[in-house]
């Protein structure tokens, strides 16, 4: 996997960061969801690296990234703290504004990034999610059948961690489908093997349930995404079923389009070719 990709351990504020970067063109940032690392790239990273300077990272509290000491208001884990932890990566390989595509967990980062910096983000492509605050308030019963795990994983220190501890394999297992390769699939497990990492992933959901929400309603229809946006989901994902997702999108960014791709939740291991060829398509127009 990777193949001439170089990797690093950046230094930042917040601690150490794991990237991988190859290419020559224009820097694209890769950010992936939950439970997985930047390796859920290893598909589509190489085909964008003939186009881009691409940076695939480890959010914080993923991976090998750092996992920061959890804080009462879970401050470290918020999307605006990971966005800006991910913006001192990018600066340290010499990149002050960049295109930047994520996925779930990787997508919220992206979209916070786009609002908080409109100056750094170029152009932003988020893949199978709608905005934190519109899942939440818009939750119904579908909605917390589909997304359950929002739910739990939010829930007060220790019990969910006590939970994932006792055999994390055994709770993602459902997760890990046949079309994750298995070099993948190890280094996802290798990181939940660390109790630090499913503390880390605890402090995600609980920031998301609080923190990112409450940013996230002060800043919906007061400020919008001013680059570029492309939303692309999985059809057969739930976000098909919940939501009219391109009109969610465009009470949040000026320019928007986007379309669902034929696979489920995750786009860059499922349907790799169909993303590489979006997102492509977006970045290199």
């Amino acid at each position: 996997m990777f193949d001439g990709f170089e990797i690093a351990m950046i230094e930042t504020s917040t601690g150490v960061i794991r990237a991988r970067s190859a290419g020559d063109g224009p820097p694209l940032l890769l950010l992936h969801g939950h439970p997985e690392t930047h390796v859920m790239w290893h598909k589509v990273a190489p085909l964008l690296a003939r186009e881009f300077t691409v940076v695939a990272s480890d959010l914080t509290g993923y991976g090998k990234s750092c996992k920061p000491e959890a804080a009462a208001d879970h401050s470290p884990y918020t999307k605006r703290a990971m966005a800006a932890t991910q913006i001192e990566v990018m600066r340290s390989l010499g990149h002050e504004q960049f295109l930047v595509a994520g996925h779930d967990r990787g997508a919220r980062v992206g979209y916070r990034m786009a609002l908080d910096h409109p100056e750094r983000v170029r152009k932003l492509a988020v893949l199978d999610i709608v905005p934190t605050s519109e899942a939440f308030d818009r939750a119904d019963h579908a909605f917390g059948m589909a997304y359950w795990h929002w739910f739990f994983l939010s829930q007060p220190y220790p019990f969910p961690e006590q939970v994932l501890e006792a055999d994390p394999r055994a709770f993602y297992a459902r997760l890990m489908a046949d079309y994750i390769s298995d070099e993948a699939r190890a280094d996802y497990f290798q990181a939940l093997e660390d109790p630090a990492t499913i503390h880390a992933i605890c402090e995600d959901y609980r920031a998301a349930e609080t923190t990112d929400c409450a940013l996230d309603r002060a800043d919906r229809g007061a400020r919008s995404i001013g680059c570029p946006l492309l939303v692309l989901w999985g059809e057969r994902g739930h976000l098909q079923s919940l939501y009219d997702v391109l009109a969610i999108w465009s009470d949040w960014a000026d320019d928007v389009r986007g379309r669902a791709l034929p696979c489920g939740h995750h786009l860059p291991e499922e349907a790799p070719d169909e993303t590489y060829g979006a997102l492509l398509s977006f970045f290199g127009a």
